[in-house]
């Protein structure tokens, strides 16, 4: 039984950049509703990355209005060529990036690095949290390589065992194959790196009581990603669709739950993330459960949390 003179134990907080293609697949939507619940992470900065990062951008802005959360910064990332069909646009049909009370960096890359540099002086290193393609993190590193140096990259990337739908063997992951270059850079790098494939985030689906706990939720959070959850799938479901994303905001503060082995990776041609023990470099990778079903009860408990 613990005494009023014993000191609890001590929240470490763990400092994030979350890179995310919010307004493609939900999934993002759902990863940043689950870290604004996370009492382990301080998010210190959001980058939207790949297509119409204004549109990206104006999605986070809402939600974080919404909840309160306008101390954070927001960065838009280069667009590039992505012709997808903006899901999620009825939800921000309304709302200006220009209303957004907190900051708003154009360059996304160049608030990275800002966001990274203040903390030269500190103990802590800040964790890059990456769950999109990587045009933001490759441009990172080319415009400042010893970013390596003074960060950790945690992303939802790549497969090695197991791919889409739990089939066997490798497979390239839409994240890797967004941009095959861009991957190369990153996975080549000397970065402390750790990533969630498909084998383990790739059948992360909420249902049965743990959906319905959602759905009886009043949270501000939680009724966000229904919103947004309903506009893009189209109709009302009893079950969410594949949550790949969370296991990487999952990953950002704690792997109990999880196998971790160190591997040595390599992105080939063809957007495979493949094993090559002689050219690749380590990866501390998320290759199978220890208790699945925990983190599934956990991510919504978190969620549904006041």
């Amino acid at each position: 039984m613990q005494t009023n003179n014993e000191k609890q134990p001590t929240l470490i907080k763990h400092p994030i950049i979350l890179d995310t293609d919010i307004g493609n697949d939900i999934d993002d939507t759902w990863a940043l509703g689950y870290a604004l619940k996370c009492p382990e992470l301080d998010i210190k900065l959001i980058t939207t990355a790949t297509g119409d990062t204004e549109y990206r951008a104006r999605i986070v802005a809402k939600f974080l209005e919404s909840v309160g959360r306008t101390d954070i910064p927001i960065g838009m990332g280069k667009p590039d060529k992505w012709k997808g069909l903006r899901p999620q646009k009825k939800w921000i049909k309304h709302y200006n990036i220009q209303q957004y009370p907190g900051a708003i960096e154009e360059n996304g890359v160049n608030a990275i690095i800002k966001t990274v540099s203040a903390f030269e002086h500190s103990n802590k290193r800040p964790k890059i949290v990456a769950i999109g393609p990587l045009n933001n993190i490759a441009d990172l590193l080319s415009k400042k390589p010893d970013i390596i140096h003074e960060s950790e990259f945690i992303g939802m990337h790549g497969s090695i065992r197991y791919g889409y739908g739990a089939q066997k063997g490798n497979m390239p992951e839409y994240n890797i194959v967004h941009n095959i270059e861009a991957s190369k850079q990153v996975f080549s790098s000397k970065w402390k790196k750790t990533i969630t494939p498909l084998d383990t985030c790739g059948d992360i689906i909420l249902e049965g009581k743990n959906y319905e706990k959602l759905l009886e939720s009043d949270d501000r959070i939680v009724q966000n990603i229904l919103e947004n959850y309903r506009i893009w799938a189209k109709r009302k479901n009893k079950r969410s669709s594949v949550l790949f994303d969370t296991v990487a905001i999952y990953l950002a503060y704690s792997d109990k739950l999880l196998r971790m082995e160190q591997l040595k990776l390599k992105v080939n041609d063809s957007g495979c993330t493949i094993i090559d023990p002689e050219d690749g470099q380590i990866v501390n990778v998320a290759t199978s459960w220890k208790d699945k079903n925990q983190f599934k009860k956990m991510l919504v408990d978190r969620l549904t949390s006041q």
